[in-house]
């Protein structure tokens, strides 16, 4: 006894010894400095949407007050680590006196050390990086608890030790510790799940079997030696990671998250709806599980507050049902399909080529690009002669929308579409031709919903926000991020040009024809809304807006995989109905308030008329037009105003086959609208027969000029073109 109250002493002496300056911070000091490895994204109200793990060196979680901390745990650490920290001041004396004693007899015990003097080591970065540590500086660190004790309560000891110390390999404080290994939050744990976590303070990378053995001695000592029954296996599963669970978030957006978040700790608060994003993601998976047997596995979902731009709901994949749910279908460009003609009609409007009573004809069309011909065709194989431009869009049919760029030109409707905020739009307009009326451009879903929004803001672009803190970046500023979220204010179309294709996109009556009076467009509120659908059905979008909300909806394959007959009106328009109608129903029992959308008022420079056509191509209604183009009769051309040659097109090449038998060979020869009685047609001054049936010409090499003749004989249109062939090739007449 004199022997060990000699050693006491001793270690006494060596404690209150002066030694390295050490600042000791106060507990509010340790717990600001402290920084999870995560990053957080909040929802608009503060709710957590998604926990993202930014610190690859360490996994740790937010920190975890001492009242959040299972009593079974805070029991089992102070039995296992320090019996009487409720009692001494930093320093247990009795236990270092036994400890010294029992290191000079020759014996290997484990020393004295208590909660405090680990907590100060955990602090002193320095004695950290330095591991093991030598006599002085057990005696620094000693000092150092006998200050913690004087300055902290033991309450703001025994939680900062909790959530510094390391359990198991990267895994540092209670909260990574107790989600990550038992699946739960702290204040969850049970006895035998507290032991386990307290014997790996004592050797956090032990292997299972030594833990659990350690653990049944916290047990006994908690009086509950029951529950060492089964505890080898359950420490095994427990740390190989059996419930192993992410971060401590709903995972609700971790495509945004992925990109507003970069800094350990960060919290960033969005401008998303944590309800919505949740409905939204949910509404997805839930029609895409439908379509799972025609090849449409993945989606994306855009909603947007129109005045103020904010993004409400970012959801980049279907998740599970994606074999790539890391990419942004967002943010991805993919060929727009249909969602263009909208902003090609508005641009017509405003120039005036058109209006919306104006007839285009809706029949076979072949144009000569200069790399080949064009022969566009409607998403329905028929085609319905001549339509007003109302129709035309709200029916969505790919001849008139390419006649109407044929007036235009492709490189003012690119620039104009740039200015609506399609910057993904590199190439000069010649680069994608008459095609750019049908969508054969890669834009972002991010994009499209923003140049919808647009025209719900009567034609004036403005960026998008996904921060509630205006000094956070854009969350993206490339690819289909391009110009989203940056510049200024600008006008992209007229009011007038803009409330005309608003009013088209929301009337039933113009895409009955195509989608029925009763669809998944047709809201019991007023919205405009369009559809389209890519190339092989690679892609199919539905993208509309009432007075407050724009919804843009994207189906389709992350791996550009055709879809099997997938459509807009049947991908992705369900979706984007039950979002939008989600967002005007409201919701009593949360207090959500509903949402009206009555048609919007006219802009001034806009004028309606009652309107009728001659001979009746479409019922009379009331128009509306840009003041100065309005007229209230439109009576149809003579079919001889009318006649074209649609095929072969004025300057076409043909290349005859070798390897293809010369029957096989021949050319159809096309008018764009119906012949009348007696026209014929003419072949290099040769009569060929009747224009009005099917005419097959087995061609010849050489150059050609082929006229249409009326029943008098005079020339009502002429093309020349040329046929090639290998020598010897000569086809028989």
């Amino acid at each position: 006894m004199m022997r060990r109250a000699l050693a006491t002493i001793a270690l006494a002496t060596l404690t209150v010894a002066p030694g390295p300056s050490f600042a000791l911070p106060s507990h509010a000091e340790v717990k600001a400095a402290y920084v999870s490895s995560e990053a957080t994204l909040l929802a608009r109200d503060g709710r957590p949407l998604q926990s993202l793990r930014v610190d690859p060196t360490v996994r740790r979680f937010a920190w975890t007050p001492l009242h959040e901390i299972s009593p079974a745990l805070l029991r089992a650490v102070v039995l296992s680590e320090d019996k009487r920290f409720f009692e001494h001041g930093g320093v247990d004396w009795q236990a270092a006196g036994s400890a010294a004693w029992s290191n000079l007899g020759g014996e290997r015990v484990r020393g004295a050390s208590t909660l405090s003097m680990q907590l100060a080591g955990l602090i002193d970065e320095d004695a950290r990086r330095r591991g093991r540590r030598s006599l002085f500086e057990k005696v620094t660190q000693a000092s150092v608890a006998l200050r913690l004790d004087g300055q902290w309560s033991k309450r703001q000891i025994l939680e900062t030790y909790l959530n510094l110390a390391a359990f198991r390999g990267e895994l540092q404080g209670v909260g990574a510790m107790s989600r990550t290994l038992f699946g739960k939050w702290p204040d969850g744990l049970d006895e035998r799940e507290a032991a386990l976590a307290a014997a790996l303070l004592r050797a956090p990378n032990a292997p299972a079997s030594k833990v659990a053995q350690r653990a049944c001695a916290i047990l006994k000592e908690m009086q509950r030696p029951g529950e060492c029954a089964g505890l080898d296996g359950y420490a095994a599963s427990t740390l190989a990671g059996a419930l192993r669970q992410g971060a401590e978030t709903p995972a609700l957006a971790p495509h945004l998250a992925r990109r507003l978040l970069n800094r350990p700790g960060q919290t960033v608060r969005s401008t998303l709806d944590a309800e919505l994003q949740r409905f939204a993601g949910e509404a997805l998976h839930r029609h895409l599980s439908a379509l799972a047997q025609q090849n449409a596995e993945d989606g994306a979902v855009v909603a947007i507050d129109n005045a103020s731009g904010e993004l409400l709901a970012w959801i980049g994949s279907s998740g599970t049902l994606s074999e790539a749910a890391e990419v942004d279908g967002v943010t991805a460009l993919r060929q727009a399909g249909s969602t263009l003609k909208p902003f090609l009609y508005a641009l017509a409007f405003e120039r005036r080529n058109l209006t919306p009573a104006s007839l285009i004809e809706d029949a076979p069309l072949t144009l000569d690009t200069g790399n080949g011909l064009y022969a566009p065709q409607n998403y329905e194989p028929q085609y319905r002669g001549w339509i007003s431009a109302r129709s035309a869009l709200g029916g969505s049919l790919n001849v008139p929308a390419v006649k109407t760029l044929v007036r235009i030109g492709p490189e003012p409707f690119r620039q104009r579409l740039r200015l609506a905020g399609l910057d993904s739009l590199n190439e000069n307009g010649d680069w994608y031709g008459y095609s750019l009326a049908l969508g054969s451009a890669d834009v972002s879903l991010l994009m499209l919903a923003n140049a919808y929004r647009t025209l719900a803001n009567g034609g004036r672009w403005s960026p998008l926000r996904a921060s509630q803190n205006p000094a956070d970046a854009a969350p993206c500023r490339d690819s289909g991020c391009t110009g989203v979220f940056a510049g200024k204010g600008r006008k992209a179309f007229s009011d007038q040009a803009a409330f005309i294709v608003a009013d088209i996109l929301a009337d039933r009556n113009a895409r009955a024809a195509t989608f029925g009076l009763e669809s998944w467009l047709a809201t019991p509120y007023w919205a405009a809304v369009k559809t389209g659908t890519s190339k092989d059905m690679r892609d199919n979008w539905c993208i509309g807006y009432s007075r407050r909300y724009t919804v843009a909806v994207w189906v389709g394959n992350a791996s550009g995989q055709a879809m099997h007959d997938v459509s807009g009106v049947s991908g992705a328009a369900p979706v984007w109905r039950e979002v939008m109608d989600w967002l005007h129903r409201g919701d009593a029992a949360s207090g959500r308030p509903s949402v009206g959308s009555p048609p919007p008022l006219p802009p001034p420079g806009i004028v309606r008329t009652a309107l009728s056509f001659e001979p009746s191509q479409e019922p009379p209604r009331q128009e509306w037009f840009v003041a100065g183009t309005e007229t209230k009769r439109v009576r149809g051309a003579a079919a001889r105003a009318l006649a074209r040659i649609s095929y072969p097109a004025e300057g076409t090449v043909i290349a005859l086959d070798p390897d293809i038998p010369p029957m096989r060979q021949r050319l159809p020869l096309r008018l764009s609208s119906p012949a009348q009685k007696g026209w014929q047609w003419q072949l290099d001054e040769r009569r060929l027969g009747g224009a009005g049936g099917v005419v097959l010409w087995l061609p010849q090499p050489g150059r050609h000029r082929l006229a249409l003749l009326d029943v008098g004989g005079r020339e009502l249109d002429a093309i020349s073109f040329e046929v090639r062939a290998l020598r010897g090739n000569r086809q028989r007449r």
